[in-house]
Order: C-alpha cells, then structure tokens, then sequence
C-alpha cells in the first residue's frame, strides 16, 4: 500500500481505529458548537458536523482493511522463516 515509506513510518491499523474514534469526539463537539450558535449559521454548522460522522466508519473499515493485510503479510513472513 505505502510501500515506498520506511516501515516505522507506515500507517498501523490501531492508528486508523484512533483516528476513527477521535473523529467521532470531533463530531459530538461539532454538533454541541452547532447548537450554541445563531439560527442564521446554525444549518451550515450541523452539516458540518454530519459530514464529519461520516467519517468515523470509514476509517474504521480502513483499519479492518490493513490490520487483514498486515496479519497476512505476518503469516506468510512466519511461513518463510519456518521453512
């Protein structure tokens, strides 16, 4: 996937679960920002903020996605060194 990065700087699947978990804080914070300001600006901040949960499952199913990958490339790294 991001095989020209150096390993240590690649993505991990435990950092796209974070980022899924953390955009659905951005959200809820969005959505309680949404609510205290005036009625002439209020559509536009609670779009915003329904744009933003939208991302949390699709992080989600990137991690999904990488951490499969990443304990494939595991088994086949084991089945190598086992001989």
């Amino acid at each position: 996937m991001l095989a020209f990065l150096p390993a240590p700087l690649r993505p991990r699947s435990f950092h796209l679960y974070g980022l899924s978990l953390g955009s659905i804080g951005l959200c809820v914070v969005l959505w309680i920002r949404a609510k205290t300001i005036g009625e002439d600006e209020r559509g536009n901040a609670e779009r915003r903020a329904l744009f933003v949960g939208l991302w949390p499952p699709m992080f989600w199913l990137m991690g999904d996605a990488l951490r499969r990958a990443e304990l494939l490339a595991e088994t086949r790294r084991r089945r190598f060194f086992r001989g």
